[in-house]
């Protein structure tokens, strides 16, 4: 594996010679070149968060709260507003919380196991990504995408963006929540909007970790020397999730002045935990774990550890590394979000708050 690294050429995780006590410069430095090249350029958080809340009949048989929220606040274009669900297990005492972006609509069933969840001792925050803008080609049209003016120079950002932004206002919403343990608010996503939750954990230091599931290309794994979807497949097919900048490297990764490693890296000194299926060869699971091993080397350089076990051998179907704040798990099977990927979640961030 550590020869495979050195054979792909990749940039370094850390500059020569960075020292501790500079780390957060370099973030805001690192965070505007992936703003700049790939993502595009967050706005602002916006003034006059405002939000109307609801409590649901389904409460999970009694075991928790489910409440339906409508986030608004005022744009350049006038009034965004979009809903999430929140569910918070019954408990005398602040509770853990991931924050999902979804694929679907709450209480769909697919890809999450809600009462698995709150019966680990987490909360739950749910947004469907299309209720914030559609994943669609529609020349920004759709959702939040039509309120803000594009300046068109090539920074203006993708709808990775945009559904991490939301994620971020519902973070602004959960600030308030009494019942929730403000250390232990985790970022999630699967695929695409592992993607996502990757950019927003990055960029929104309130989050405690980060949830990467199958988030492949784009996402967690490096992308020089990667099997699978490279960047002419996910620009081409995809092009309105990125900055108009990233089509550059089309056939020209290695101009990058980045790799996704580095990305990763900014998630430090906070927890993350990434993880792949066997089967899942267009993500590739050898370049996830590749990421998230060279992003440890930032955690290293804080004086923490990285990625646990030994690099050099091969991680077995079944095998969590989650001894370091970086955490790494492998399932056998395809590209999906099962309950074996969340109850390794539950287990890494548990883990490290015993």
């Amino acid at each position: 594996m550590l020869g495979e690294i050195k054979r792909r050429n990749l940039p370094k995780t850390i500059p020569d010679g960075l020292l501790k006590e500079n780390w957060s410069a370099h973030r805001k430095e690192m965070i505007a070149l992936f703003e700049r090249e790939e993502y595009g350029v967050t706005p602002e958080r916006p003034e006059n968060l405002r939000w109307t809340k609801e409590i649901q009949r389904d409460n999970v048989g009694g075991k928790a709260v489910h409440t339906l929220v409508k986030m608004s606040f005022d744009t350049p274009m006038g009034e965004f507003a979009f809903p999430f669900d929140t569910v918070i297990p019954n408990s005398d005492k602040p509770v853990p919380m991931f924050l999902y972006i979804s694929f679907h609509p709450y209480g769909s069933g697919h890809y999450l196991p809600i009462e698995e969840i709150i019966d680990g001792g987490y909360a739950i925050a749910v947004v469907n990504y299309n209720d914030v803008t559609k994943d669609t080609e529609d020349n920004f049209e759709s959702g939040i995408a039509k309120m803000y003016p594009r300046r068109n120079d090539g920074t203006d950002w993708g709808k990775i963006g945009m559904w991490a932004f939301a994620a971020s206002r519902m973070m602004d919403y959960i600030q308030t929540l009494i019942e929730i343990d403000k250390n232990r608010i985790y970022v999630a996503g699967h695929s695409r909007l592992g993607k996502t939750a990757i950019w927003c954990g990055v960029q929104d230091e309130r989050f405690a970790g980060v949830v990467s599931n199958d988030s492949g290309c784009s996402g967690a794994a490096v992308t020089r020397g990667k099997k699978g979807e490279h960047v002419v497949h996910i620009t081409k097919n995809f092009p309105f999730w990125f900055s108009a900048n990233y089509q550059k490297y089309i056939e020209n990764e290695d101009s990058m002045p980045f790799d996704q490693h580095q990305l990763l890296s900014l998630v430090a000194p906070r927890f993350l935990c990434v993880g792949s299926a066997t089967e899942d060869e267009w993500a590739d699971p050898e370049s996830e774990l590749m990421g998230a091993y060279l992003a440890g080397e930032a955690y290293e350089m804080l004086g923490l550890t990285g990625l646990s076990g030994d690099i050099e051998q091969t991680v077995e179907p079944g095998e969590k590394r989650f001894d370091g704040f970086v955490g790494y798990q492998l399932r056998k099977g395809t590209h999906f979000l099962s309950r074996h990927d969340w109850q390794g979640y539950m287990e890494f961030f548990g883990k490290h708050h015993e």
